[in-house]
């Protein structure tokens, strides 16, 4: 059974290409902002791992990271971050959450951004064994 990856970002190519990147591999769900991908949640749906951008309308990245890290239902689900906002003090206020497992800064290079996934959901596979 495939792992299942919810991305989230509000540009549709962007969410077309990590598509077309990661659905090779794992089951993809995609969501245009945190409130689609929080209503996708509360329906019972629990990805392995979550690949989100920042800059959102409605519920953006740092409002879903937030209520993610505190939700004991999906506090342990690794969060990957895609952001074109990407100066010190953004960087260090995402990362302080313990959900984020990997910052990225668009233009990203997808073969990198790719490894990091599987490595943390590896890592994911190796830590519950």
């Amino acid at each position: 059974m495939k792992k299942k990856v919810l991305i989230i970002d509000d540009s549709l190519p962007i969410r077309f290409l990590l598509e077309a990147i990661f659905s090779k591999n794992y089951h993809v769900v995609s969501a245009q902002d945190g409130l689609v991908a929080m209503s996708w949640l509360s329906k019972g749906n629990t990805p392995d791992l979550i690949i989100t951008d920042l800059q959102m309308p409605n519920i953006d990245g740092h409002e879903l990271i937030q209520f993610l890290a505190s939700s004991n239902l999906y506090r342990d689900i690794p969060v990957v971050v895609l952001s074109a906002c990407n100066d010190a003090d953004t960087t260090a206020t995402v990362n302080q959450h313990h959900n984020v497992h990997a910052f990225f800064s668009k233009p990203f290079d997808p073969i990198q951004l790719s490894a990091s996934v599987s490595d943390i959901l590896n890592d994911q596979l190796v830590a519950a064994g």
